[in-house]
């Protein structure tokens, strides 16, 4: 397990494969079993850049979350709730279609909802809970 640090009864999580936070948060912390993951837009880590698009951008975070889950011990098969934010609603059919067949089945439970602005102008951000 790729994690250094402690964090009340949790370790904090830190990968490459993944943007790196800023200072004000961890990109993940384990406590209880469950790593909770930070909100991830969709940079790529190895060029520091934003990807075009709402499907580039959803692609991107989901690679995103899933080095943080390795890094953590748990996998993208092991997410049991996401929470998705996207700056425009109208754009919900192109970040599913970017979303799904990305978990095995039973699906993780999910809440998206719409917000005026993300860091970054990114248009969508997600994070994630998972086991461990």
């Amino acid at each position: 397990m790729s994690s250094s640090g402690t964090f009340r009864s949790g370790a904090v999580v830190s990968t490459k494969n993944a943007p790196a936070p800023l200072p004000i948060f961890s990109q993940a912390i384990i406590a209880n079993n469950i790593v909770y993951v930070s909100g991830n837009v969709g940079i790529d880590p190895s060029t520091g850049k934003l990807q075009e698009g709402v499907a580039a951008q959803a692609t991107q975070i989901l690679k995103n979350l899933k080095g943080v889950l390795e890094a953590a011990g748990s996998g993208l098969g092991k997410v049991i709730k996401v929470n998705v934010y996207v700056t425009d609603m109208g754009k919900f059919a192109e970040m599913n279609a970017a979303y799904l067949g990305v978990f095995e089945e039973p699906q993780p439970v999910r809440t998206c909802v719409q917000v005026s602005a993300l860091p970054f102008a990114a248009q969508v951000e997600m994070e994630c809970q998972a086991l461990v």
